[in-house]
């Protein structure tokens, strides 16, 4: 049984100046993004487009740009309304304390799919396009925002048998017992694993949506199972089936990714 190594969550402090291990996680996320979307730049079919304009890196700049505003603003709406919408809605105000934390990829995820169709609106580009350019460079964000939890030590995981060797101690969780390490398995399953498929397949021409379609199914079954290993929250607790609020927000976007792979194949036929 191991012990969480309770990290100082501030990575450098310069004067009253406090850089956090998390900030850094998420600076990682932004640049891990345009450095895989430059890369995607060199694939098909976005190597091949000239109208309305050739792809460029300033584009990929825009594009990160508005993915953090979507990120941010709806990550933090979508925390408020999926996790608590009764406290928020009596409390509106409190929606704008970001620095009291909370955040929601599923929010985040709505608001990286209005912001991208923004841009994919002001530059005439098909939405799809531009969606099935971005996909592929995501895990990794993701990956380091669930390092980011572990060094925390948030997000622990559910109860574990004392006997497995990578069973924890999370002090924060209030107790001793030994835990799944939960936030390590999202960065396998949800950050590495989802990477290496998703740019393995996307190397090669799809029909539009395709990949988008891929993200939406691979990232909602593997965060569907990795639920079962990682602690609810203590106001939720579990929901109806025995499931956790995060499973049941996959469900939709399951549903919504192969509804958009159907369509994609008939679409191309």
């Amino acid at each position: 049984m191991l012990m969480h190594p309770s990290i100082d969550p501030v990575a450098l402090q310069l004067g009253p100046l406090a850089i956090h291990w998390y900030g850094l996680t998420y600076l990682a996320a932004f640049g891990l993004f345009f450095f895989l979307a430059s890369r995607r730049l060199r694939h098909q079919p976005f190597a091949s487009v000239r109208a309305p304009a050739p792809w460029s890196l300033k584009d990929v700049e825009d594009l990160l740009f508005l993915g953090v505003v979507g990120v941010v603003l709806g990550g933090r709406l979508g925390y408020c309304l999926f996790y608590k919408p009764g406290h928020y809605l009596a409390h509106p105000l409190e929606m704008l304390a970001v620095w009291e934390g909370g955040m929601s990829f599923h929010g985040g995820l709505l608001g990286v799919l209005v912001s991208q169709w923004w841009f994919a609106h002001s530059r005439g580009r098909p939405w799809l396009q531009v969606m099935d350019l971005i996909a592929p460079c995501v895990p990794t964000g993701l990956a380091a925002g669930r390092l980011g939890n572990f060094i925390n030590g948030e997000l622990w995981g559910r109860p574990a048998p004392a006997d497995l060797p990578w069973a924890m101690v999370f002090p924060g969780s209030g107790s001793l017992l030994p835990r799944h390490p939960s936030q390590i398995y999202q960065f396998l399953l949800e950050g590495l694993l989802l990477f290496v498929l998703l740019w393995l397949y996307a190397r090669h021409p799809r029909a539009p949506g395709r990949v988008s379609a891929a993200f939406l199914v691979g990232y909602g079954v593997l965060r569907f199972v990795a639920e079962y290993f990682r602690a609810p929250d203590d106001y939720l607790g579990l929901l109806s089936g025995g499931m956790s609020m995060g499973q049941w927000l996959c469900l939709p976007m399951v549903a919504a990714g192969l509804g958009l792979w159907v369509w994609s194949g008939r679409r191309r036929h």
